[in-house]
């Protein structure tokens, strides 16, 4: 008789992702033990015999670690595999599944961390900060509702068509299909973090030169403005992108640089912090 699984266990097998994927995480396993957790269910309900089951569970002691939201596909892919082995597949075993996981888990990384980290969540951020205007509290309520609507929908759309589709669900990720949209995402990212940048970063110089009367004849920043408004804005935000992109510098290394040139901006009156003592 061939084995099912029921709907209940799937859904307890991607909850137990959902909220469980970085249980007891640390750098030696990552994310194993989440997925332990994750495919409990299901091994409980396909096999009777107590060592069969600790044989299946043994599978996922594996090391894994890989985007979670987006990495969900990959555990329903082994969801069905599991479903397979356990109905006496021939050609899936502990070392496929295994395999599977492990030439998944950084090609999926990499697209969901440029897809979900790199570009979703910058755009949510960026439309949460314009509702915060004069400390609104309306930004932080929208982001938290829909971030968590949009991960949960979404890990579950993949978890279940990793389950039903098996390896044509990966196809589409890293296929032709898959690439057209991640690039539209990104157009689509890099342009609100143009906007957010435009709106909520602000350079500007009190460079002020003054003649023998003790007159200002040149206000710098006044000059900018009156030929390209934003102009330092833009030169600071590039500057920032080819420390990153080009220069692979690590974000808190540029942060760091950037207090400095503050300070050694504000000591040579470049700058004006506007504080009073």
């Amino acid at each position: 008789m061939e084995k099912k699984l029921s709907k209940k266990a799937l859904l307890k097998s991607f909850h137990n992702w959902y909220y469980g994927h970085l249980t007891c995480f640390s750098q030696e396993h990552m994310q194993t033990f989440g997925y332990l957790c994750a495919m409990l269910p299901l091994v409980e309900e396909l096999y009777d015999n107590e060592d069969d089951k600790a044989n299946a569970m043994n599978t996922y002691t594996a090391f894994f670690n890989t985007e979670p939201q987006l990495g969900t596909i990959i555990v329903g892919v082994t969801a069905g595999l599991e479903k397979a082995r356990a109905n006496g597949a021939e050609d899936v075993d502990e070392e496929t599944i295994n395999g599977l996981r492990a030439g998944l888990m950084g090609p999926v990384a990499g697209i969901g961390d440029s897809l979900i980290v790199g570009t979703l969540i910058p755009i949510l951020i960026g439309i949460a900060l314009g509702m915060s205007t004069g400390g609104s509290p309306l930004g932080a309520i929208f982001y938290i509702i829909v971030w968590n609507l949009i991960a949960y929908a979404g890990m579950g759309f993949l978890y279940f068509k990793g389950y039903s589709l098996g390896a044509k669900a990966v196809e589409f990720l890293v296929g032709p299909q898959g690439e057209a949209i991640r690039e539209s995402v990104s157009v689509l990212g890099g342009i609100v973090i143009g906007a957010v940048s435009a709106t909520w970063v602000a350079v500007k110089t009190s460079l002020t030169l003054y003649n023998d009367a003790g007159e200002p004849y040149l206000e710098l920043q006044k000059k900018l403005d009156e030929v390209m408004p934003g102009s330092l804005t833009a030169l600071f935000i590039i500057f920032c992108w080819y420390l990153m992109s080009i220069k692979r510098l690590s974000p808190i290394k540029v942060m760091l640089l950037l207090v400095v040139i503050a300070l050694v901006g504000v000591l040579v009156g470049f700058f004006n912090p506007g504080l009073t003592y």
